[in-house]
């Protein structure tokens, strides 16, 4: 069912229980934007939660304004109900407090490293591989331990637990590789298969398998109301399923407000000339003088521009409509978040996340 930006507030969110959120989604769509937005929706009831990047472009330091991220969870925002707009919660019995963001960029070459550590204890020989180029070799010869690494450091993250027993993180969220490449990028058993039946490396694979096809994860898709990107979102989910990974819902990112109502919308096609030059005249449009031919002479330029205007926005509101009709059979939990015409500043990420809460995404 899709949910559209300003509906009323949920009281339970979709994917209670879920503590590791995969966030993908094509090229351009705003998948790391929404990735962030969704962090802070998971926090804002005082929540603790990490955001990680598997990519390396730094996007997360980029949307928050602050300095490159170093491969450490780095606090990086604070967020309560009332900053996403939305109204208090329950208090509970230790009083209201605000959630916490945190940060990661896992870095591949730090990953491998504190891997070899932990596995085959290398220490002091685990830096001298990495200054011979070993780390770069391995990983480009064999993309598949790669991808076990950022994987696995999430699942690792989503499971963790501190001293009192209690879990480290109230949920993960990743900002991962687009659409095209999900399932490959998740499905790490198949990608070590042909590389390592035994050892620590399969061991590893399985462990991280555990946590993606459990009831603990779910892969959410990020798209536009636009035919590429509805089209890789329903070849992607296609593939996830086939894959048996568990597919979360499908975000829908930088939707346009309806400019004409339907009726409007419907009678684009017709001949409107006379009618639209006499409603620009009463607009005042034409002046201030009431003679016809005067008024017509003043809005004539305006007629072919404003009509083309309509049947751009005519053919847009159809394309949109076919797109939305697609993304509905997939029958999966839909978000509608606007566009935002001013980019996406720190409010907007925070307009974005309130929406999101909205709509029972967080």
């Amino acid at each position: 069912m899709a949910r559209t930006p300003g509906q009323a507030a949920r009281r339970d969110p979709d994917w209670e229980g879920v503590r590791l959120h995969v966030v993908s989604g094509k090229g351009g769509t705003g998948k790391t934007t929404l990735a962030a937005a969704l962090a802070l929706a998971l926090a804002a009831d005082g929540g603790r939660v990490l955001l990680i990047e598997v990519e390396g472009r730094q996007g997360i330091a980029e949307l928050f304004g602050i300095a490159a991220l170093p491969y450490e969870e780095r606090r990086i925002a604070s967020v309560s109900r009332s900053q996403l707009g939305l109204p208090a919660g329950e208090v509970p019995a230790g009083g209201a407090r605000a959630g916490e963001v945190l940060a990661l960029a896992i870095d591949t070459e730090q990953a491998l490293l504190e891997y070899l550590e932990m596995f085959y204890k290398l220490g002091r020989a685990g830096k001298a591989l990495q200054k011979v180029g070993f780390v770069d070799f391995a990983t480009t010869i064999a993309p598949g331990v790669r991808d076990v690494l950022l994987t696995g450091k999430a699942c690792e993250a989503a499971r963790r637990k501190g001293p009192d027993g209690r879990r480290r993180y109230d949920a993960v969220v990743m900002d991962a590789p687009p659409t095209g490449r999900i399932t490959r990028f998740l499905n790490v058993n198949s990608e070590v298969a042909g590389l390592a039946r035994i050892g620590p490396i399969h061991t590893q694979a399985q462990a991280v398998m555990r946590v993606l096809r459990s009831p603990e994860t779910a892969v959410h898709l990020v798209t536009l109301l636009e035919e590429m990107p509805v089209q890789e979102t329903v070849d992607g989910i296609a593939e996830l399923r086939e894959a048996k990974l568990p597919v979360g819902g499908v975000m829908v990112n930088m939707v346009r407000p309806p400019v004409l109502d339907a009726a409007a919308v419907a009678a684009v096609d017709g001949d409107h000339r006379e009618e639209v030059a006499l409603a620009l005249g009463e607009a005042g449009l034409g002046g201030r003088s009431r003679r016809t031919e005067t008024v017509r002479a003043a809005v004539e330029p305006l007629l072919d521009p404003l009509l083309e205007q309509a049947r751009e926005h005519a053919e847009r509101v159809e394309l949109e409509r076919e797109q939305r009709a697609d993304l509905q059979q997939l029958r999966l939990p839909t978000y509608e978040l606007p566009l935002l015409g001013e980019g996406v500043d720190l409010g907007g990420l925070y307009r974005l996340a309130g929406e999101l809460k909205r709509q029972g995404a967080a």
